[in-house]
């Protein structure tokens, strides 16, 4: 029984209403890069699409199939993303990757949402699904600073 008490606190309220609620939650036609990232384990799938002008994320677009951690975590991206640089999205991939398997801080604003994810520690099995959305971001962003930096 406390196994299953672990997993009802896992899935929280806050957690269980980001993930009916995501942000940009469409994909945006003719994009400046798409990004298809799945987890073999589970099987989640997060597409995103980007549009950066001056260096920053002017359109975000995402398709989620993912767990509610997943699609928690894609809401929290969501909300954080248009704005942000490549760098911005590499340190807070790395810092998610940090807070989950290292015991790492809550990343820093706007990343700071990934706070509610902190119980999934733990559950290194759904580590993949969570880092989806951020990865593909990041991945996205820095194909697009490559292809103007070589322009």
């Amino acid at each position: 029984m406390p196994e299953n008490a672990d997993l009802i606190k896992l899935y929280s309220s806050r957690i269980l209403a980001l993930a009916s609620d995501i942000p940009h939650h469409h994909r945006l036609q003719n994009p400046q890069a798409s990004i298809r990232r799945r987890s073999p384990l589970c099987g989640s799938t997060v597409t995103v699409d980007l549009d950066m002008d001056a260096g920053r994320v002017v359109r975000f677009g995402q398709d989620v199939k993912a767990c509610a951690l997943g699609q928690a975590a894609a809401a929290i991206v969501g909300q954080a993303v248009i704005g942000r640089s490549a760098a911005e999205l590499s340190a807070a991939r790395d810092a998610l990757r940090e807070m989950l398997t290292r015991d790492g801080p809550v990343p820093a604003p706007p990343f700071e949402g990934f706070e509610v994810l902190m119980p999934a520690r733990e559950y290194r099995n759904r580590h993949a699904s969570i880092m989806l959305s951020i990865e593909a971001a990041a991945e996205a962003s820095a194909s697009i600073m490559e292809q103007t930096n070589t322009l």
